[in-house]
């Protein structure tokens, strides 16, 4: 690893960065000469996890929150079709009941007194009819009499079971449906977390090359301030050229800080889309220049994209089959149904708790039912009428979505054709600036040209090295986002 150590007097020395940004001690030099550490926060290499965009992604799909929560609607999905599914088949519950009598019924009976002619052996209807609790002397009784026992007890088992009910079997299909809509929102959030992943990853390897730009500038302001400094003790300089020289070096300071920031606030972001631990030390392999190459071949024309995989499409293509079947089950409403059931019960009734002695009554049935909708004083007709609104609202949303999509990646193009451009007219301007710099530093150095010329053309040699690298970062954020809205996947 290189480190830069300024050793002329009266000035500063920033943190030492080597190209790749990977950090580690940092040095500096005080204005009498000796070196001081100061900041050890640095990564090492010995324990840096260093990671390619196809690793970043891996871990991401395994890793990130929201991919994990997609994962468990997927799942809560399927649980809710197999509970629709349940019920074709037959529901079979149980039942136990104790009842305990406060006050018996009365009950009250009005009779022929010829009809108790035999019930007496031997004796009159009037004796007959006296024997009977509450009989008075006429023809019915008086007061009644109290019918039942003290301790009711039932047990029983019941079966249903559909066999022909259309709004079920409609249900069944949207429940399938809805475990559709579940996969393919799963997998809009993983296209999503690729497009963070990418950004993420991008962010820190625009500021990489921030930290080489602005750490050349820093390494320039220097050897053109040591060749004034010896000049100015000479009595070759003015001292002029000696302090702006002494006030570049110190202007390029902040910015080597910044860029460096940049990078270490990059990395926390892509362990945050990952899911990984914040403490855990990592770096991005590769650098911007790595997607220059590819850029001519990445950009097709407009009319060679197609919606087939898009996400939201696809979502909404779903939603719209779901409404569309939702219509139909208000429509089944009115058509009839049938269903199957059994019934098993065994009753006790008993005036004490001897349940040795209980004579059980058992009591079965089975039977088929039929519902016939005749009359729902319209409900069942807005019912459809307000399904049909919800669908013809939705295919109006499909239609306004697919035109703000079509849209989108006509920009996305059109950005990635401008930055192709930008990316080449940089790599000239680059090339005329360095040959420049390059020029006005040897004549700055014979004494033909001043600082302030050497100073210009350092900023435009600057300017030209992040256009650059500006340029390739907004090109592939913008294929990363044309990606996403195309709907190409990861694993594709």
């Amino acid at each position: 690893m290189r480190k830069y150590v300024l050793t002329a007097a009266s000035l500063l020395l920033l943190l030492p960065l080597e190209s790749g940004a990977q950090f580690k001690e940092k040095e500096f030099v005080d204005p009498g000469g000796s070196n001081r550490l100061v900041d050890k926060t640095g990564l090492s290499q010995d324990r840096t996890l260093v990671l390619t965009l196809e690793d970043a992604l891996k871990i991401a799909l395994s890793e990130n929150v929201s991919v994990k929560v997609a994962d468990r609607e997927i799942e809560r999905s399927q649980y809710a079709k197999r509970g629709t599914y349940a019920s074709l088949f037959p529901q079979i519950d149980g039942s136990a009941s104790y009842q305990r009598t406060i006050k018996k019924q009365v009950m009250y009976m009005d009779f022929d007194m010829g009809g108790l002619s035999g019930m007496a052996a031997g004796g009159d209807e009037q004796t007959a009819a006296a024997e009977l609790p509450g009989a008075g002397s006429g023809s019915a009784m008086k007061d009644g009499f109290e019918v039942g026992r003290w301790n009711t007890f039932s047990a029983g088992v019941s079966a249903s079971m559909p066999l022909i009910n259309a709004q079920l079997w409609k249900n069944l299909q949207i429940a399938g449906q809805d475990v559709e809509l579940a996969v393919e929102k799963a997998r809009s959030s993983r296209l999503s977390m690729i497009t963070q992943v990418k950004q993420a990853f991008y962010t820190v390897l625009l500021a990489k090359e921030a930290v080489n730009v602005y750490q050349e500038v820093y390494d320039n302001a220097l050897e053109s301030f040591t060749q004034t400094e010896r000049r100015f003790n000479v009595q070759k300089a003015s001292e002029l050229d000696y302090n702006r020289a002494k006030a570049t070096v110190q202007n390029a300071i902040p910015q080597v800080y910044e860029s460096a920031n940049s990078v270490a606030l990059g990395l926390w972001q892509l362990k945050a889309v990952l899911g990984m631990d914040l403490d855990t030390d990592i770096d991005v392999a590769g650098s911007l220049q790595d997607w220059a190459d590819q850029m001519v071949f990445d950009v097709v024309p407009g009319d060679e994209v197609s919606l087939d995989d898009n996400s939201t499409m696809r979502q909404l293509a779903i939603q719209a089959e779901e409404l569309a079947n939702a219509v139909k089950i208000q429509q089944y409403a009115a058509l009839p149904s049938l269903a199957l059931s059994f019934n098993y019960s065994i009753n006790a009734m008993t005036n004490d708790f001897n349940f040795s002695e209980y004579r059980w009554s058992p009591y079965s049935f089975v039977g088929l039912s039929l519902q016939i909708p005749i009359l729902a004083g319209g409900r069942r007709y807005h019912a459809v009428r307000q399904a049909q609104v919800q669908r013809d609202e939705l295919n109006m949303q499909l239609r306004d979505t697919e035109r703000q999509l079509r849209i989108a990646i006509r920009q996305y193009l059109s950005q990635m054709e401008t930055k192709l451009k930008s990316y080449q007219s940089a790599q000239v301007a680059e090339q005329t600036a360095r040959k420049a710099y390059e020029i006005a530093l040897k004549s700055y150095n014979v004494g033909r040209s001043t600082i302030t010329d050497l100073n210009s053309a350092q900023l435009a040699l600057t300017q030209a090295e992040l256009g650059i690298s500006q340029a390739i970062y907004d090109f592939v954020l913008a294929k990363a986002h044309l990606e996403e809205t195309l709907g190409h996947d990861f694993t594709e």
